[in-house]
């Protein structure tokens, strides 16, 4: 590989020093590490519940119940993170480290919510609640996308000597 597709693009650090050390030190690193991974493995089975469901119309509760679970998940990963984000940057939310990564978290946020409420409140028949949930969840594959490439980017920059980071 040729060095500049290894290396952070120059004068865009994710963390200085200090908030390195606390995100290195903090439980909610650590939390937000276990449950990213879990998340994933909820999206991966809901999304074939609901995809089954939407090919042979059998199957609807356990779609239901998984795309349930998995807006939980979404809603425990978003509040750990937030209080991740407290510690590392000093905002609960939209640090410039992040800021896009939140913007869109926003939306997946809105999409699964929105399930949630036209669930409950009837709004949708059944098919209609499944295609919003896909919906919902190709916004978290974009989102779960951009956090890769974050984690990604703190890696690259973690290799890289302290004084080649801040030149």
């Amino acid at each position: 590989m040729h060095p500049e597709t290894t290396r952070p693009p120059a004068g865009r650090i994710l963390y200085t020093s200090q908030e390195r050390q606390r995100r290195d030190s903090t439980v909610w690193t650590l939390v937000q590490g276990v449950l990213a991974p879990v998340q994933f493995m909820v999206f991966l089975v809901s999304l074939v519940l609901v995809l089954r469901f939407l090919a042979t119309g059998e199957g609807e509760g356990a779609a239901t119940v998984s795309v349930v679970i998995k807006t939980l998940t979404l809603y425990t990963i978003m509040i750990t993170g937030c209080l991740w984000e407290k510690v590392v940057f000093g905002r609960y939310l939209f640090a410039p480290a992040f800021y896009w990564e939140d913007v869109f978290s926003m939306l997946v946020l809105a999409l699964h919510t929105a399930y949630l409420v036209a669930l409950w409140a009837g709004w949708l028949a059944p098919r209609g609640l499944m295609l919003l949930a896909l919906a919902a969840y190709a916004a978290y594959v974009v989102n779960a996308g951009q956090f890769l490439w974050k984690l990604r980017m703190a890696r690259l920059q973690g290799a890289l000597a302290p004084r080649e980071v801040f030149e």
